[in-house]
């Protein structure tokens, strides 16, 4: 609960008017009763004692009273709930944006331990149960309180006896209440851990959707979720019959307190020592104290939401971000990437993914690197780009350690294009200007025209503004990789990676992009980097490096590589031959 006070102190202000008109509307409405007892012991009482005209104006008076204290207490309480909506609102927000700001910056191998999704639920779930902590916190809880404290002074002017009669259903109930929560704040906590769990998996199934209704594993696929839910379900009701059962053992002692409570007045007033309309006054004050306080099992599920949701949202935020160094040098053009005895392993494996990696690249060169899967390419290329840091060795830029970088200027100097083209709901426009908001029209048709995008725009109803779809599902695969490969270019990148860029591609289709990318390497504007399966992608490259098992076994241009007789030409062979058979068959 901690962490949430910092985000109320911004709004102080608001907070201390809102408590204030809260104070005022509970106050006010606790006039109403007490008029209605003067009303009574003045005038109902004494009727007899007054003329008629004395009477009218008397009780008149009053009654005018009655009318103004309770237009005062509704103005105030529209108000109230004017400004706690505008307080929850823009806590809700600035700590869901401060959550996926701070998410953003988190490093890389976070997310590739969790599910899609997870961190998307906290930060949804944080802001709704926030919402309703505060308003139920100032709604209920602070009116409750104000409501009560004015009884007690009140209490206190009439009989002694009063006070320690409504002061003692405080523990009482708190008593049964504390009990209860702690049952429902375990289940609570299990709960918010399944959820997210539920979330994280439907994002998966729905991003996955063409391969399960491809493969006809949509029911398995719903039975697996189900089991997820189920579990959800099992614990949602133990929570409604703690819940229900809290609701019932304090309705059952209210009920009784309150009994009690009127029995001592009925005896006080049988003892002339309370007057009726002072009996009347403070039975209505047990209805505005004990009303409240049978809310106290929806306050305290609230409670114990938002506790566990801020639990969760503040295990995200005390998360390190990605280490940042304290004077970073800022790079603002690159002209050389070096790997010196660069070495990398991950936490569950127990073999290095890289290991003791040199390489050199100059701008105007491009390099390769071809390998066996899971021989440290794609690992390569994340050390590259600041996604992982070295645990040996160093990454240098321009004779700077990455180390002393800073990685956001460093990668908006980056192309980058992967295997698995991530394009986005939208348009082509959109699309593209991601990477770029101010680029202009010629900017973007430039930059279409540099990656052979000719015949997607031909065929394109609306020119830039054609919607491609989620994932871009309303264009081909070679003309994914074409966008891909425009929206690299259109940050006149320094470094240009290809990422295994045309591994899912059909041999024509890839034929045709590699032309494309040997077309920019041509041009000696970047530093380009090739990740590949396919040899024949790479053969134009100036230096090849070829990865086994995390270290480089061979290094040279393609005929160097094939006269040496390697594993490079291995390879090649092998390659060469299955495509042969593709031929003949």
């Amino acid at each position: 609960m901690k962490i949430l006070i910092p985000y109320l102190f911004r709004h102080k202000d608001l907070v201390a008017l809102a408590l204030l008109l809260a104070t005022i509307n509970q106050v006010f409405s606790m006039f109403d009763p007490y008029l209605v007892g003067r009303i009574i012991d003045q005038y109902l009482n004494q009727a007899h004692a007054y003329y008629r005209s004395e009477f009218v104006k008397g009780a008149g008076l009053l009654l005018l009273a009655i009318v103004g204290v309770a237009l005062v207490s509704r103005i105030a309480k529209n108000f109230q709930d004017y400004f706690v909506n505008v307080i929850t609102q823009r806590v809700g927000a600035r700590m869901y944006a401060d959550g996926l700001a701070h998410s953003l910056e988190l490093p890389y191998h976070v997310f590739e331990n969790q599910r899609s999704g997870t961190t998307l639920n906290v930060l949804q779930k944080v802001r709704t149960d926030v919402e309703r902590l505060i308003s139920a916190s100032v709604n209920i809880i602070f009116t409750a309180s104000v409501g009560l404290t004015f009884v007690v002074f009140y209490g206190a002017s009439v009989h002694w006896l009063v006070v320690p009669a409504y002061l003692s259903t405080v523990p009482l109930l708190g008593s049964v209440t504390y009990f209860l929560g702690g049952k429902i704040k375990k289940i609570q906590k299990r709960l918010v851990t399944q959820s997210t769990e539920l979330a994280g998996s439907t994002v998966e199934s729905l991003r996955n959707i063409e391969l399960i209704k491809a493969l006809g594993l949509a029911q398995q696929e719903t039975l697996r979720l189900n089991r997820t839910t189920d579990r959800i379900l099992d614990l949602e009701l133990q929570k409604v019959k703690y819940l229900r059962m809290l609701s019932f053992v304090q309705g059952t002692m209210v009920n009784l307190l309150r009994t009690g409570i009127m029995f001592l007045l009925l005896y006080l007033v049988f003892e002339t020592e309370v007057t009726p309309g002072q009996f009347m006054t403070l039975l209505f004050y047990s209805f505005a104290i004990f009303n409240p306080l049978q809310e106290l099992g929806n306050v305290i599920n609230i409670f114990r939401e938002s506790e566990a949701s801020l639990e969760n949202f503040a295990a995200i935020m005390a998360t390190p971000k990605e280490a940042v160094p304290k004077d970073p040098v800022k790079l603002s053009h690159i002209s050389s990437l070096e790997f010196q005895q660069v070495t990398y392993s991950y936490e569950t494996s127990q073999h290095k993914a890289v290991e003791k990696v040199n390489l050199h690249l100059g701008k105007g060169e491009t390099i390769a690197f071809v390998g066996p899967s899971g021989s440290g390419k794609s690992t390569i290329i994340k050390l590259l780009v600041g996604l992982y840091r070295p645990q040996e060795g160093q990454v240098m830029f321009d004779n700077i350690n990455v180390e002393n970088i800073d990685l956001d200027l460093l990668r908006n100097q980056i192309g980058l294009v992967t295997q698995e083209t991530h394009l986005f709901a939208g348009s082509i426009r959109e699309n593209l200007l991601f990477v770029n908001p101010n680029a202009s029209d010629k900017d973007l048709w430039n930059v279409l025209e540099m990656a052979s995008c000719q015949t997607l725009m031909q065929r394109a109803d609306n020119g830039l503004d054609t919607y491609i779809g989620e994932g871009g599902v309303k264009v081909s695969g070679g003309e994914k990789q074409r966008l891909a490969i425009a929206r690299a270019l259109l940050r006149n990148p320094q470094i240009l990676i290809f990422d295994e860029a045309t591994s899912a591609l059909d041999s024509l289709t890839e034929e045709e992009i590699m032309k494309t990318i040997e077309k920019i390497s041509a041009g000696k504007n970047h530093l380009v980097v090739m990740v590949a399966h396919r040899l024949s992608t790479v053969m134009h490259a100036d230096r090849i490096y070829v990865m086994e098992r995390g270290r480089v076994h061979e290094q040279g241009s393609h005929h160097t590589l094939l006269e040496a007789k390697g594993l490079y030409q291995a390879m090649w062979r092998q390659q060469i031959g299955e495509r042969r058979n593709t031929i003949v068959a």
